[in-house]
């Protein structure tokens, strides 16, 4: 009966290795790989993913800037032409001051000149061009062109007492500063 002994039945729980799948087989390795493999493309597609939403956000931050500078572009593309019409605004104006001077005999002139003047004006205004008013305000060098500077007791000091040629800002930018007398005190004058 001892021979019998070492043929007893195993309980299944139990069985040998020879038995049950080993952690080496081509079935579990496979599985083991396919896992891999997954996990690899699980973190690839997540870095694709990632770069495809940056890629996205920085393509609509260009869109943005891009529409920004046109606007500007646009809004001040027009600045080279605004400095020659200066120019012949400010023949008008010194034909305007002329006019005026020379008495009631040109008052017909005067007023053509006036109305060409204010149609001149009122165009280069809907374009974003808008004087700089200077005669009688503080002096401001970010505005103002001192040319020249004149002893009064009647002004404060640093304030602007004659206009020589108009500044004029396009869309809030300065296109051309003011040529401006200042008044200093009498004592600074030399």
């Amino acid at each position: 009966m001892e021979d019998n002994d070492k043929y007893e039945s195993i309980p299944p729980d139990q069985k040998t290795a020879q038995e049950t799948p080993d952690a080496s087989s081509p079935e579990q390795q496979e599985r083991e790989t396919f896992k891999q493999e997954l996990e690899h493309l699980k973190k690839e597609y997540d870095g694709l993913y990632d770069r495809l939403l940056r890629k996205q956000a920085e393509f609509e931050n260009y869109k943005k800037r891009i529409d920004r500078e046109k606007s500007e572009f646009m809004q001040f593309a027009s600045s080279e032409l605004m400095k020659e019409l200066l120019n012949a605004m400010d023949s008008f104006d010194l034909a305007l001051r002329n006019a005026a001077a020379d008495g009631a005999g040109g008052e017909d002139r005067l007023r053509g000149f006036e109305l060409i003047y204010k149609q001149l004006q009122d165009t280069l205004a809907r374009f974003g061009l808008k004087p700089i008013e200077a005669k009688g305000k503080k002096f401001d060098p970010n505005y103002h062109q001192a040319v020249s500077t004149q002893a009064s007791d009647k002004m404060e000091e640093n304030t602007v007492i004659e206009e020589m040629r108009k500044g004029y800002t396009l869309n809030g930018r300065l296109l051309r500063p003011a040529m401006v007398s200042v008044a200093v005190k009498e004592e600074k004058v030399g």
